[in-house]
């Protein structure tokens, strides 16, 4: 029978902590290495500083080598591993718990990007990249990595792997499955699997790296990718349009994809209230629009053609969705730095509800064709809840995933409002995109947050299925244990 539960060490934590500790010093280095809590703190404390745990030693290895030997020693001496990239998961899959029994390895170190291959069009990277060096390493030669998400500058490509991180271009570009091709892997017990061979076909068998993709690092430790390029975009048109409704944006998206086609890269609903929130919480920043509206999308066309041809398709889609009362009003960027502006708002959303505080966060995705009632049906649920609540909901409506984050009232501290209200609320919002044949979590993961939940929204056979994989690759489940799969018994 699984268990999140590990193998306690036989000896007291401090003789096992000394032990641990002059072990990891021995692989990596005594400066490589971090113990007692004021060193490990922002490593063990999660981004929005709601799961907190303890950790034996910090381990910064720069080689995968150095993984390899952390966790041959690690499973030796059936010690947990956690892994961690740039520590801005959502769902509290890069802390450890509180036993303290836990090495927190830390991929902050392999930080270099290996090779960018112009004919390939391909680029190998070092986990611990960023997001914002890998897609500087591609702009640096004409070339575009596709995903983008507000945390780029400090999310590390082993973590946007680890948890198959989508954003705001996975509408035209795809998510992280889409843009690997291959990726070097310490297993548990410090084995290497590689397939850095940069090959858009390999019929070989199973494509084994699909299943670290996703995986929240409890199969094995990413520490090295090649990911796909293209080429870079030429021309970029960006407009903040107001439209009637949830039911008027996607109506909207259906005149995108008619008149831009494949140009058309992204597609973001904002509500009145997420709106709101972070112009307040931004200070510098004003509405693009000079009227309260409920709902807004922003819309972004990039192609390799001219910015007049791009602006030109972009006023198209305009003009059809005013001729078909989608439209309200709509602000189209007329410089870079509109555009700049129009985006920043859209990023900055969720950082403004984690600093506002008491936000429940429901990253669900629904078929795009039941998302207007999804949308619709969850609001009804959660005002019936609490009527003063604040409906922030943004997101990928291009591709269905909607970050759906009712925000505690003004007059309520975070404390009360999530300690009445966070699992109602987070219960009744994924039980109807569980009826909208739809997904609990479209991209942030399941870490700690979700994992129980599982049990309602995945099949006995599904369980039971990735509790096998589990099992085949950490059978002493030491790596990220009790993070993603919830107990079977």
């Amino acid at each position: 029978m699984p268990t999140d539960s590990h193998t306690a060490p036989a000896t007291s934590p401090t003789s096992a902590t000394n032990a641990t500790l002059a072990a990891m010093q021995a692989i990596v280095g005594a400066g490589a290495c971090l113990s007692g809590d004021a060193d490990t703190e922002s490593y063990v404390t999660d981004y929005r500083r709601i799961y907190r745990g303890k950790a034996q030693v910090v381990v910064m290895p720069s080689t995968t080598e150095q993984v390899s030997q952390v966790m041959a020693w690690c499973h030796a001496h059936d010690v947990p591993v956690v892994p961690q990239g740039g520590n801005t998961s959502l769902m509290g899959g890069a802390v450890p718990d509180d036993s303290g029994t836990a090495v927190l390895l830390s991929l902050g170190r392999m930080n270099r990007v290996l090779a960018v291959d112009t004919i390939n069009d391909t680029m190998t990277v070092q986990a611990g990249v960023t997001l914002n060096a890998a897609r500087t390493a591609a702009e640096q030669e004409q070339r575009l990595f596709a995903l983008r998400i507000g945390s780029e500058g400090s999310c590390q490509i082993g973590g946007n792997l680890a948890t198959n991180a989508g954003g705001t271009a996975v509408l035209r570009y795809g998510n992280m499955r889409d843009l690997v091709l291959g990726i070097e892997a310490v297993l548990p017990d410090g084995r290497i699997y590689s397939s850095l061979r940069g090959l858009r076909k390999d019929n070989t068998g199973y494509d084994l790296k699909q299943l670290f993709v996703g995986s929240e690092g409890t199969l094995g430790i990413i520490t090295a990718a090649v990911l796909k390029l293209m080429p870079q975009p030429r021309a970029n048109a960006v407009a903040f349009v107001a439209v009637q409704s949830p039911e008027a944006a996607v109506r909207l998206l259906g005149v995108a994809k008619q008149h831009g086609g494949q140009a058309v890269t992204a597609f973001e609903l904002i509500s009145a209230p997420a709106l709101e929130l972070v112009l307040e919480y931004l200070g510098d920043v004003t509405s693009p629009l000079p009227a309260r509206h409920d709902w807004m999308v922003l819309i972004e066309l990039t192609s390799g053609g001219s910015d007049e041809s791009l602006n030109a398709t972009l006023m198209e889609i305009l003009e059809a969705g005013l001729a078909q009362e989608l439209v309200l009003d709509a602000a189209v960027a007329a410089s870079l730095a509109d555009a700049q502006r129009f985006w920043r708002i859209r990023e900055e959303i969720s950082d403004a509800q984690t600093r506002t505080g008491g936000s429940i966060k429901c990253d669900v995705s629904v078929p795009l064709s039941r998302i207007a009632a999804f949308i619709g049906d969850a609001s009804a649920k959660v005002l019936a809840l609490e009527p003063a609540a604040r409906m922030v909901i943004y997101g990928h409506m291009g591709d269905g995933n909607v970050h759906f984050n009712p925000l505690r009232p003004k007059d309520r501290s975070a404390a009360d409002f999530l300690g009445q209200w966070y699992a109602p609320i987070s219960e009744a919002v994924d039980t109807l995109a569980h009826a909208e044949n739809g997904s609990i979590s479209a991209e942030h993961g399941i870490g700690v947050a979700k994992r129980d939940d599982l049990k309602r929204y995945k099949s006995p056979v599904e369980l039971e299925l990735m509790w096998q994989v589990k099992r085949a690759l950490d059978p002493k489940n030491l790596l990220n244990p009790a993070k993603m799969l919830p107990r079977l018994d």
